[in-house]
């Protein structure tokens, strides 16, 4: 795997932050526009995937790296769950939904596919370590 200097080389930064511009995207239309409250929760709730990437990127070590990655997988159930809640209330278009709902899966499945990359990694170093 390349290096990654920054953490928006990172591709699934870049996927959590489609979520993010398309939940203020779609948070800016009705019904939603007027729901303060629910306005608010989906898009703390979509900023949080790439928040927790970004975050965990800049502790510079993959221990902290991997929790913050855990994290941001976590969020991204906590935005599924909202989505298809919001879908069956008639809250979110099911074009929006659907758009929403593969991006969460894409990011999801990356994420766990890199946070077993980073671990295994990590597993082999201490080998290496131990074997010194």
């Amino acid at each position: 795997m390349a290096k990654v200097e920054k953490f928006e080389d990172l591709e699934i930064w870049q996927l959590a932050k489609q979520v993010g511009v398309e939940a203020y995207r779609i948070s800016d239309l009705e019904p939603m526009k007027s729901d303060f409250g629910l306005k608010d929760q989906f898009r703390r709730a979509a900023m949080s995937m790439s928040d927790n990437v970004a975050e965990g990127f800049e502790y510079n070590n993959n221990p902290d790296f991997i929790r913050f990655l855990v994290y941001a997988k976590g969020s991204s159930g906590e935005f599924r769950n909202k989505i298809i809640i919001l879908e069956e209330a008639k809250k979110l278009s099911t074009v929006d939904y659907k758009l929403l709902y593969q991006k969460c899966i894409e990011f999801s499945s990356k994420t766990k596919r890199f946070i077993d990359y980073l671990r295994d990694f990590e597993k082999k170093k201490k080998a290496l370590k131990k074997g010194a």
